[in-house]
């Protein structure tokens, strides 16, 4: 970051911290029965002393220095062998416990039960309606155009290919 970013940045929190200490200030000296005036007069008067404060103190430079050294060399990268998977390597079903069961009923449905409306049978249409509307969306789908035949074009190609390569 360039240094005019840096202190900008610096100065914008200098003046945040300052107006959160203002702000406590006058809302403790409402609480306690000061005037509304006096107590915005207050705030206004800590914000200013607080940004002045927060400014006249520099930051400092950083205090921990890391010491120079010298990486060390990486390993050479061996060949991996190939992988097997063994019978120890499968997963013991029966170790895992915390597996989720669902064996509740439900007493009554909700009105906005809908996941559970979803596999509700008496809501679920009889095969003859579900091949009705099958049917009915594939009257309305418009019919799809065979291919034209390319095969005479592509013999013609051909046939010019080999000619020019003779």
């Amino acid at each position: 970051m360039e240094a005019r970013h840096v202190q900008r940045l610096e100065s914008a929190v200098d003046g945040i911290a300052a107006a959160v200490l203002a702000v406590a200030a006058g809302y403790c000296g409402l609480v306690t029965g000061l005037a509304p005036v006096a107590a915005a007069a207050t705030a206004v008067l800590i914000l200013l002393a607080g940004w002045k404060v927060l400014g006249a103190v520099a930051a400092g430079s950083p205090t921990f220095l890391l010491a120079a050294f010298d990486p060390a060399p990486l390993p050479a990268a061996e060949p991996a062998e190939e992988l097997i998977l063994t019978d120890s390597d499968r997963l013991d079903h029966s170790q895992v416990a915390d597996e989720l069961v669902l064996d509740d009923v439900l007493a009554r449905l909700e009105d906005f039960s809908r996941v559970v409306r979803l596999f509700d049978r008496s809501a679920m249409p009889t095969p003859g309606e579900l091949k009705s509307r099958i049917d009915r969306h594939l009257d309305a789908a418009a019919p799809v155009p065979a291919p034209p035949d390319a095969s005479q074009a592509l013999h013609d190609a051909l046939s010019e290919l080999r000619r020019t390569l003779r």
